[in-house]
């Protein structure tokens, strides 16, 4: 007779060579629904992951939102290391709109709109019972949405859900855990280490390189996404990504980001993760 895996199983999962230590067992999406009602009901954290569908530069895919859903994965393992168990939703692939309007490909959605998705996301689990979320974010566009729907959500619900800034966690961590300097910036760390440690699969490392000249923009050089500099200070105007990262990539040199780097911003990510659901658990 087939035995279910435990929730807490690691597998690799078929089809996907190359991916690391996929888990099994927390997925929402992968659940039979009276397993997922029964854990719920029994105090079960959900994950929310969320990402972009943006460009990374020649070397790393453009859905950053499967690094995203891949360290929920193994936040949900690390909680039930601790006894605090956790269930991972199908990860929000859409960021909201900053630089990225115009990437063949990419989709983005407006402030109002992600927010919305966001709030609503929650309250159906909410409505469920749910009452320990907490929300994991790859795109730095999404972080003010995701801020105004937590807001929103405690306004409606007395609910605090907390949300970890994936990327800004990441790059507070990167200089300390080894990081090139060069390397750090979009089209670079911390994204592309993480990649490179999470999905080799998708990664081509031969094709990273340097970034290439920035022209001016109303004959100003560009300081940074967003900003011109002027007279020793940053000007704000609006910009597109191929004004400031051509073909992607900001970073001086995306080639020293490598999978062992990853792998140490990964863990403190899930530690971080693991910590604050097993928290959750603690107090409500």
């Amino acid at each position: 007779m087939h035995r279910p895996r435990r929730a807490g199983a690691l597998a690799h999962r078929a089809g996907h060579p190359g991916v690391t230590a996929p888990v099994q067992g927390f997925r929402i999406a992968e659940r039979a629904a009276p397993e997922v009602a029964g854990r719920l009901a029994a105090g079960a954290a959900v994950l929310l992951p969320m990402g972009s569908l943006e460009t990374h530069g020649p070397q790393a895919p453009m859905g950053d939102y499967l690094l995203a859903e891949a360290i929920a994965d193994r936040i949900a393992a690390a909680a039930a290391a601790q006894g605090a168990d956790a269930l991972v939703l199908p990860a929000i692939p859409f960021g909201g709109a900053d630089y990225f309007s115009f990437v063949p490909g990419g989709i983005v959605l407006s402030p109002a709109t992600l927010q919305a998705v966001v709030e609503e996301t929650c309250d159906n689990l909410v409505r469920t019972g749910v009452r320990r979320i907490l929300i994991l974010n790859g795109h730095a566009g999404s972080i003010a949405p995701v801020e105004a729907a937590t807001r929103a959500l405690r306004r409606r619900h007395e609910l605090l859900v907390p949300a970890m800034h994936l990327w800004r966690i990441a790059g507070a961590l990167h200089a300390e855990l080894g990081g090139s300097p060069a390397s750090f910036g979009h089209g670079g760390d911390p994204v592309w280490s993480v990649a490179l440690h999470l999905r080799p699969d998708l990664c081509r490392p031969e094709a990273a390189r340097e970034r290439q000249p920035v022209p001016p923009v109303l004959g100003l050089p560009v300081a940074n996404f967003g900003t011109l500099r002027v007279a020793g200070v940053e000007v704000s105007v609006p910009m597109e990504v191929e004004e400031v990262a051509p073909g992607g990539v900001a970073c001086a040199d995306s080639r020293p980001g490598s999978a062992e780097h990853g792998a140490r911003i990964v863990a403190r990510l899930v530690e971080a993760g693991a910590t604050m659901v097993a928290q959750l658990h603690a107090i409500a």
